[in-house]
């Protein structure tokens, strides 16, 4: 009777134990994921993962060829230039006393040479630069581009998606790189997130074409450069150097643009059927990128500049859920919680009137604490209180808000 017994207490618990599907025992011990029998085996999985078609969904790279180098013959100069630092007691001693000075412009040019292109083109698929402007092609950016923007007080250089802000990119930049004077190219400024009408469609803000060598002011400017102008309320927008190297001369009076070109809906662009047309005259070779959002300087340059209505997008937010009052909420500051069934206005209005009680106009307010944790509290103070009064002192929370 007793074998009996057990027989199916253990039939029970092995029954119990796969058909669980999540935190399951067996022999004491909690399972993770499903158990076998129910989960999925790596042949199924690895079929789901891979049930696109290799012969139409796959990537193209459309840039230009990696440089032909022999390996033996790299190792070999690398080999021989550690063999020559070895040999320099200077470096030991000097890196020993931190006063070992490493010329960065030197890292830079063997980063860009040797694990740079890779990087970058890393950086560029984290940001959707390919997929939104080349669909499935990509390509590794072998000639570096450098540019910067003149702000009149410095500088500012772009990179693989810094942030640049529209007032520091009024003005055309300066772009430089390494060419042969025989050799033409195309560079090409465009924001692929900030079109007014068509999802699919970018602005382009500068192309310049036929370019001897690196002198862009030889170039043939097709479209003017047109400073960024992302709307409020819509984030950061990238915008996208594209360096193409060019097998001719080629004649761009199609995509040419008089003047200024101030009317947007003319400086419709698409990168993917624009390199699609040409793709056998031009091989995208640079590539560099920043981010740009709404600043108060673009007021005055859509009313005065594009001669336009500022555009504004906002969100239209539901109203937050607050759940029934209760007599005792456990584990909830008595403050935060009664603030809940609140005016806002006037929790806003207290914090204000709290803000302004040490203000002054002719005295200066009272000094901060300059150990606010270390001071006791007085008698009894409830432990809601005592985080309150730790957020005050340490100028946490919705107070620094309220201007």
């Amino acid at each position: 009777m007793a074998s009996s017994f057990w027989k199916l207490y253990n039939t029970n618990i092995t029954g119990n134990i796969s058909s669980s599907l999540c935190g399951s025992i067996r022999n004491g011990h909690h399972l993770r994921g499903k158990p076998p029998g129910i989960a999925k085996s790596l042949e199924q999985k690895l079929s789901e993962k891979n049930y696109l078609n290799p012969a139409i969904y796959f990537k193209v790279d459309i840039g230009l060829p990696p440089p032909r180098l022999s390996r033996s013959k790299v190792l070999d100069e690398r080999l021989k230039y550690l063999k020559e630092q070895r040999k320099n007691p200077m470096l030991e001693k000097l890196a020993g006393t931190k006063q070992l000075i490493v010329n960065m412009e030197d890292v830079d040019k063997e980063w860009i040479t040797t694990a740079g292109p890779l990087q970058i083109k890393g950086i560029a698929e984290h940001y959707g630069v390919f997929e939104h402007l080349f669909g499935d092609a990509y390509f590794y950016p072998r000639v570096p581009v450098n540019i910067s923007f003149d702000t009149g007080d410095g500088e500012i250089p772009v990179y693989f998606g810094n942030v640049i802000k529209p007032k520091q990119a009024s003005r055309k930049p300066k772009v430089s790189y390494d060419s042969d004077s025989n050799d033409l190219w195309t560079l090409i400024l465009t924001n692929p997130d900030g079109h007014f009408t068509e999802n699919e469609r970018e602005y382009v803000h500068w192309f310049v074409a036929n370019i001897p060598g690196n002198n862009i002011d030889k170039g043939e400017t097709i479209v003017e450069y047109l400073q960024p102008f992302p709307p409020k309320g819509t984030g950061y927008h990238r915008h996208i150097f594209i360096l193409y190297k060019q097998e001719k001369k080629l004649d761009f009076s199609f995509f040419k643009r008089e003047g200024q070109c101030l009317t947007l809906s003319e400086r419709t662009f698409h990168t993917y059927d624009f390199y699609k047309n040409l793709q056998e005259d031009i091989t995208p070779a640079g590539l560099a990128f920043f981010q740009a959002d709404w600043d108060s300087s673009l007021k005055k340059f859509y009313h005065d500049t594009l001669d336009m209505k500022e555009p504004v997008f906002e969100y239209d937010f539901l109203p937050p859920y607050i759940k029934k009052q209760k007599w005792f909420p456990k584990k909830e500051p008595f403050n935060l919680y009664m603030d809940k069934y609140r005016d806002p206005k006037q929790i806003n209005k207290e914090f204000l009137m709290r803000k302004m009680k040490n203000v002054h106009p002719f005295k200066a307010p009272p000094p901060p604490l300059p150990f606010p944790n270390a001071v006791f509290f007085d008698g009894y103070v409830p432990s809601w209180l005592k985080l309150e009064m730790k957020k005050s002192r340490l100028k946490w929370g919705r107070i620094n808000d309220i201007e």
